[in-house]
């Protein structure tokens, strides 16, 4: 997995002054889920696991952005099954072990949303009942892990017009609130892939930027700029090239991954 740093001229952040009725959005969760009933893919809680090295080097360039001012980034890819969501889940779990950023992951895919999946979360009702009005308290919707710092909010695949419920004010007034909530933090928006509909498109104008998740042999050039261009001005923190062959464990750094490597004694 690489990081990217934005180009020069990247368009300025949107604006992160939250109107003066704006609610912060809930960061205490009503639910939680024991920490052994995570799966084996949620790897970015766990500092001393070698596969969860990545997430951290994307953690420390995300913690800079923060510090920047930027507080609501998206998690897209240009197609599905990338692991789009894989990403921002670890990179969200690994945010949540900076002990003075408070991290929120929003599952914003809502044809297809996968939080809930990775995490083990026996969903009912989440963001898609939130924005089509039937849910009004956004706290009994939000989810967290017991010992870590870190507030979900999932959402239930459905047929849903998403693109509707996500052009709402409802959704204009959840960004605001995102922006609201005090001290140091950051969100992450997890969003459908670019090409899947307009969904991405219309989220993005009001957040501070996003990040793309490629996969190594799969994603083209061409879908990457095709994206980028579909996107517009909107901000491109980076790109995350997701399951690279080489990785760390080639040549490329000098040491291994696996057993007796540099960085797998180093990790024990």
């Amino acid at each position: 997995m690489n990081y990217q740093s934005p180009a020069a001229g990247a368009v300025p952040l949107a604006s992160a002054s939250p109107t003066a009725t704006t609610s912060p959005l809930p960061v205490t969760p009503r639910h939680m889920i024991p920490a052994d009933q995570l799966g084996e893919a949620i790897v970015g809680f766990r500092s001393r696991d070698q596969r969860s090295r990545p997430f951290n080097l994307l953690r420390t360039q995300i913690a800079r952005l923060v510090g920047e001012g930027v507080r609501v980034i998206g998690i897209t890819s240009a197609t599905p099954q990338v692991g789009k969501t894989f990403v921002a889940s670890n990179l969200a779990a690994s945010l949540a072990r900076l002990p003075e950023l408070q991290t929120v992951l929003v599952d914003l895919d809502l044809r297809r949303g996968s939080v809930a999946e990775r995490f083990n979360i026996p969903v009912r009702q989440g963001m898609t009942e939130y924005l089509a009005g039937e849910v009004d308290d956004l706290a009994s919707i939000a989810w967290g892990i017991e010992g870590e710092r870190l507030t979900l909010y999932p959402t239930a695949e459905a047929r849903v017009h998403s693109s509707e419920l996500l052009a709402s004010a409802r959704l204009q007034g959840l960004i605001a609130s995102m922006r609201a909530i005090p001290g140091q933090a950051v969100v992450l928006c997890d969003l459908p892939p670019v090409f899947a509909n307009d969904d991405s498109m219309i989220v993005s104008e009001m957040i501070d930027g996003y990040i793309m998740v490629v996969e190594d042999g799969v994603t083209t050039a061409k879908q990457v700029r095709d994206s980028r261009r579909l996107l517009g001005s909107v901000r491109c923190f980076g790109t995350v090239l997701n399951r690279y062959i080489k990785g760390f464990a080639g040549g490329d750094y000098g040491y291994g991954y696996g057993k007796g490597s540099g960085y797998s004694d180093y990790y024990n």
